[in-house]
Parts: C-alpha cells; sequence; structure tokens
C-alpha cells in the first residue's frame, strides 16, 4: 500500500459508503474504490475495521477511519480546497454535528424499519419517519441547504436516505412524505441533481433490485 494510496472500502447499497462517497466527490479526492461483499469479508477490512467489521471504511496513508461521519470530517481537514463542508461558526458546527447524529440514529433506525419490516412495523417505521422528516423540513426552512447557500455535512449525510424514501414509495406507499413535507422533498430534488450525488448514489432501480434481493434471502433463511 502506497503511502498517499486512498482506499474506500464500501458497498455499493450502503447509505453509510454513499455518504462516503459523496464527500469524497464534493473534494475531487481520487480513490481507489474497492466493494465488499459483506457475507464473505475482505482480509483488508477485517484487519482495518476489526472492532466492528464494517463498512465504509477510509483508508488513508495505510491507516484506517471509520465511521461515515467521522470519514466525512477527516475527508474535510485533509482536503480542504478552499471550501469546507462543515459550518465554519463553531455553533453551527455543532448544530450540524447533532442533526447528523439525528439522521444517522432516528431517520436510520425508521427506514431500516420499513425495508425489513412487515405490516406493522412497516407502517410504525412510516409514522417515525414522517415525524422525524417533519422535525428536519422545520430545520431546513426556506435554506437551498441545511448550510444555507452551501451543501454540506448534513446535506450529504440525509441525501442517501433520501434516495431510500424513493424506493420506498414503491414497496410501502411513502407518498405521503409528498404532502406532508413538501420542501424536504424539493430539496431532496435539488441534492440529487448535484453531480456529485448523481454520480455517487445507486439509481432508486437499484435499491429497489437491492431490497428484492434482501427480502427473497430474508425469506429464504426463515
Amino acid at each position: 500500500m502506497e503511502e498517499e494510496e486512498v482506499i474506500l472500502l464500501d458497498y455499493w447499497p450502503s447509505p453509510f459508503g454513499s455518504i462516503a462517497r459523496i464527500a469524497l466527490a464534493e473534494k475531487g479526492t481520487n480513490y481507489i474504490h474497492k466493494l465488499e461483499d459483506l457475507s464473505s469479508k475482505s482480509p483488508l477490512l477485517l484487519e482495518m475495521n476489526p472492532v466492528h467489521a464494517k463498512v465504509p471504511v477510509l483508508v488513508h496513508k495505510g491507516k484506517p477511519i471509520c465511521e461515515s461521519d467521522i470519514i466525512i470530517q477527516y475527508i474535510d481537514e485533509v482536503w480542504k480546497n478552499n471550501f469546507s463542508l462543515l459550518p465554519s461558526d463553531p455553533y453551527q458546527r455543532a448544530k450540524a454535528r447533532f442533526l447528523v447524529d439525528f439522521i444517522n440514529k432516528k431517520v436510520h433506525e425508521s427506514s431500516v424499519k420499513i425495508w425489513m419490516g412487515a405490516n406493522e412495523e412497516q407502517e410504525k417505521g412510516k409514522e417515525e419517519l414522517i415525524e422525524w422528516s417533519k422535525i428536519l423540513e422545520e430545520e431546513l426552512g426556506d435554506k437551498l441547504y441545511f448550510g444555507g447557500d452551501v451543501f454540506g455535512f448534513v446535506d450529504i449525510t440525509l441525501v442517501p436516505f433520501y434516495n431510500w424514501f424513493i424506493v420506498f414509495k414503491t414497496i410501502a406507499n411513502f407518498y405521503i412524505i409528498e404532502t406532508e413535507c413538501p420542501k424536504l422533498v424539493m430539496w431532496g430534488g435539488r441534492c440529487l441533481n448535484r453531480h456529485s450525488v448523481s454520480k455517487s448514489l445507486p439509481t432508486k432501480d437499484q435499491v429497489y433490485q437491492a431490497y428484492l434481493e434482501f427480502k427473497k434471502g430474508w425469506t429464504h433463511g426463515q
């Protein structure tokens, strides 16, 4: 492994992997993309993340950086490129970190209920996700992005989950998001049109196919 080499250990349907890909694309950082088979994890993944053995892992100069929110902050500090993904104001930066934690916990947990659950659990996930989305829409307000006019930390974290929301319309009739959170839907469309996002996210058809494959495997495993 060369000293300056940048490697991303990733799993393509993962929203957390997408977060790392978007941040790297925003900074224009070149990297080697290594996709993992999570049913047979590579020796490199087990070496670089022995605690959790999860993706994504950013490997820079032979050293691992784990967890998507930590990876974004590392990327922002190492590849400055005259702009920052995090707010410069300490309060706004702290607020962004709070929102990212909220997304990674609340939005992710409720999304998993819709993705994996059946009937009652799926409905509960939808109710929760609308509640969390309303909170996020209130925070967004009339701004273009969560950081104002600048696409950044919170946007990068949320948009991969918003990509799931689109598929939830098909698998769980999640059209209520359009009427309950119209500003968030407009924000989502704006983000999806960014080159760094569109090149980094799986398409809705790919996400749907991943869902079908997951459900097939889950059913056969019962």
